[in-house]
């Protein structure tokens, strides 16, 4: 343990700036993007009066209209004259505004118009789109936390207007933005087979860029924000960051860690902030044994970062949280930071996750110094591989460290855990394993077996809803017996029922005996039960034998 007097203060800062001088996040030398183009042409949406001495303001932007949608704000007599006088050549129009949808060149305004519904843009600017919308509307007329880039809200704040008016000139052109996320579909837990399931992406999306099309999770680059939540939510990893790649930050946090011990001969604490306000909070002044880490959102970094930067040798895990944040992702980190401490509790380590406001950077150094006098974590000795392994990897290490308990901690609404059948009913039929989106579940060959891995299972449900006998149920939980866990278990098997003519196995005893007690009475089978029995060459041959035997049997 090291105390941070002023001369160690110091030799930690220095130490601080050489490790993450050297140290660099690998990126892709050329990112995917996305273009935008526009002509300038805005709409500018609210009270008629405030619209157009806004319009007159953008006189350097494409073609401009307006939509008063609200009552103008001043009946005085001088400020009814300037808007008389304003931007002449704009037209006001005052349909009902049904929609808008779209982003930075690409905006669809839908309103009422002659009985029907019309696009304002065919009628106002002869376009096929809108490609700025300012809004001085008393609410926003796009409802969500992130709003689509080209769309400024500015309401009736005068310093925001001005902001605007200044930026919206700026933004004719084309124009890229890093495409942040990509989506695997093979290993997508959202929809098997015509059964849906894991819908936790799209519950977390701050910018509505996230929709299921044809049961499959697709994601709108031009709408994303970057935010990471969905890539903070997905349990397979089929969503996943694109700058930085999840295991590229896992790297870079791996060498943080490792150079500032080797360096400093302490364990660093590691700060996570967002690349826009949390960027400028953080300075020098910052205590010397804090690594401060850039994410373009704070939601970037999920869990497995937070517990794999712990094993691999950090004391203590920070986020800073700042207005800048929206809802939704501050509801996410909270219900992520709650359980990644009760998983702490449960293996006896210190809490060592914590979650700061931006009111509270000037007393970083109070806050972390009980985190100066915990046990000291070994660094783990583990590699990171997809986002479930390395989470469980230093889970795993942590418990080594402190408790090593195997208990299960359970809750609810988690994407770890176990499934479990009832023998009883179960047909091995299988259904369930072609379901599986990550292989938990797997079949015996041939063999009549079903098997499970519990590090494997995600709890989307796919396989409850599949299973035609209703026999299985899941149990969300995180299990720290790591060998329990990461074992093959055997959820049913029996022997196969074999054919009755030729010997070949050709289904379960159970699915024999289902099919004698479903369909043994029916005219079909009512005189030949027997052939229930047989593979299906079998039976076929016996029913030609028995028509061979008495040809005009089929006619009676």
């Amino acid at each position: 343990m090291h105390l941070e007097t002023s001369d160690n203060l110091a030799h930690l800062k220095q130490v601080r700036q050489q490790v993450l001088g050297q140290t660099q996040i690998l990126q892709n030398l050329i990112p995917p993007t996305v273009s935008y183009t526009t002509e300038g042409n805005v709409l500018i949406i609210g009270p008629e009066d405030l619209a157009r001495l806004a319009a007159d303001k953008l006189a350097n932007m494409g073609q401009r209209a307006i939509l008063a949608n609200e009552s103008i704000t001043s009946q005085d007599e001088d400020h009814l004259e300037k808007v008389m006088n304003a931007a002449e050549d704009v037209e006001s129009y005052y349909n009902k505004l049904i929609e808008i949808k779209g982003f930075l060149g690409q905006f669809q305004v839908k309103v009422e118009h002659d009985n029907g519904t019309a696009d304002l843009s065919l009628v106002a600017i002869r376009k096929a789109h809108f490609d700025l919308i300012l809004d001085l509307s008393q609410a926003p007329c796009i409802n969500l936390e992130m709003l689509p880039p080209g769309y400024f809200y500015v309401g009736q704040d005068e310093a925001k207007l001005m902001d605007a008016i200044a930026q919206l000139p700026e933004l004719i052109g084309e124009f890229d933005k890093p495409r942040y996320v990509k989506v695997n579909s093979d290993i997508c837990a959202h929809h098997r087979n015509g059964i849906d399931g894991c819908n936790r992406c799209l519950n977390f999306c701050p910018a509505d860029a996230i929709a299921s099309v044809d049961h499959k999770i697709e994601i709108d680059p031009y709408l994303c924000h970057g935010a990471g939540s969905c890539t903070n939510a997905c349990p397979t990893g089929a969503i996943s960051y694109d700058l930085p790649t999840p295991q590229a930050l896992h790297s870079y946090l791996n060498k943080l860690v490792t150079r500032f011990r080797s360096a400093a001969q302490t364990a660093p604490v590691i700060l996570f902030h967002d690349a826009s306000l949390g960027a400028t909070l953080i300075g020098d002044e910052l205590p010397g044994a804090i690594l401060p880490v850039e994410l373009e959102e704070i939601t970037v970094a999920s869990m497995d970062h937070w517990m794999a930067a712990l094993a691999w040798g950090a004391r203590q895990i920070l986020v800073l949280n700042t207005e800048a944040t929206a809802p939704t992702l501050t509801q996410m980190l909270n219900g992520e930071l709650k359980l990644a401490n009760e998983i702490l509790d449960e293996m006896g380590q210190p809490q060592r996750v914590s979650v700061v406001e931006a009111s509270q950077i000037a007393d970083l150094a109070t806050l972390i110094e009980p985190s100066a006098s915990w046990p000291m974590i070994v660094p783990g000795e583990f590699a990171a591989t997809t986002k479930r392994e390395t989470l469980y990897a230093a889970i795993d290490h942590l418990n080594s460290q402190a408790a090593s308990t195997d208990a299960c901690l359970s809750k609810s609404n988690i994407p770890y855990g176990k499934v479990s059948v009832n023998t009883d009913n179960c047909t091995l039929c299988l259904s369930c394993v072609s379901t599986c989106p990550t292989q938990a579940l797997t079949d015996g060959g041939e063999k009549p077996a079903l098997y499970f891995v519990e590090q494997a299972c995600v709890q989307c449900g796919l396989c409850e809803s599949a299973c035609p006998e209703k026999v299985i149920s899941l149990t969300p939980q995180i299990n720290f017996d790591a060998t329990a866990r990461q074992s093959r278990q055997t959820l049913n098997e029996e022997a196969p029922f074999e054919c009755i003519r030729c010997g070949t196995p050709f289904a379960t005893q159970s699915m024999v005996q289902r099919m004698l007690d479903v369909v043994g009475g029916h005219s079909a089978f009512s005189a030949n039960t027997e052939r229930l029995k047989m593979c299906s060459d079998c039976r076929v041959k016996d029913m030609f034998e028995d028509i061979l035997q008495d040809p005009e049997k089929q006619l009676r």
